[in-house]
């Protein structure tokens, strides 16, 4: 009896340190507050929830993330460089595929420095006055030259 209470202290030792990979499957996390998000969006009251994006760094050949924009058609990104990053989204209609590449300037404190919107989107408003004088003078010469 005396030689088995070594052993079983041991023993109860050895089995203490076997059932340490136990830990190995808990989840850890973060919560930084830092990071770009873009909110993209047919109208304001058309989002483009669930749609597919490519996130590119600068330079980047292989995509720094991929994945779908939320229910309220955000991206949310966090960038581990400064430079221009791409941003490529892509979305699927009854009219066809609609997609949109949003360059993002991010400086060296890894903030939003700028970022740049096609000449279509900064000025939409005079892209359709100019359309619909066009138009007007399009009705206007085809009346003129029936008579």
């Amino acid at each position: 009896m005396k030689h088995l209470l070594p052993i079983v202290i041991v023993g109860a030792i050895a089995v203490a340190g076997l059932s340490r990979p136990a830990i190995a499957h808990s989840v850890h996390y973060q919560v930084e507050n830092r990071g770009i998000s873009v909110r993209v969006f047919y109208t304001q009251d058309n989002l483009a929830s669930y749609s597919q994006y490519e996130i590119l760094g600068p330079g980047d050949k292989i995509p720094h993330q991929k994945g779908r924009t939320d229910k309220n058609g955000v991206v949310s990104f966090l960038p581990d460089r400064p430079g221009k990053w791409l941003i490529k989204v892509s979305d699927e209609s009854e009219h066809g595929i609609h997609g949109v590449q949003i360059k993002v300037q991010v400086n060296k404190s890894l903030l939003m420095e700028s970022f740049k919107k096609p000449l279509v989107a900064m000025y939409t408003k005079l892209f359709v006055g100019l359309g619909f004088i066009m138009g007007i003078f399009g009705l206007w010469t085809l009346l003129k030259g029936k008579r």
